[in-house]
């Protein structure tokens, strides 16, 4: 599934909050969304955080399992910043649009 640009900033702030709390990686990111509604392929999941990473707002490791290759994230100084600043924004939105 394509993901339109509305909601491929909720998605960006999903994945900042989670990489705040824990390393994630692709998969469990999947099936993390997916609890919230959102069906989302790995054509268009990793895009993203390829994206988020270029940005400098998580960064990469590379963990060999067994024979399988894993990437975890994590959120960087500038991700909490961006992070910090998305959720204030959220908030004043949520309060405007339900008052």
């Amino acid at each position: 599934m394509r993901i339109n640009e509305f909601f491929s900033s909720f998605i960006k702030i999903h994945i900042l909050h989670h990489c705040l709390n824990e390393e994630i990686y692709g998969v469990w990111m999947m099936e993390e969304l997916r609890e919230h509604g959102y069906k989302i392929s790995p054509g268009s999941l990793y895009p993203l955080l390829k994206q988020l990473e270029e940005k400098g707002l998580i960064r990469s490791r590379i963990e060999q399992l067994g024979k399988v290759k894993r990437k975890y994230y994590r959120i960087t100084p500038k991700g909490k910043k961006e992070l910090t600043s998305a959720k204030f924004k959220l908030k004043e939105l949520i309060g405007e649009i339900l008052n």
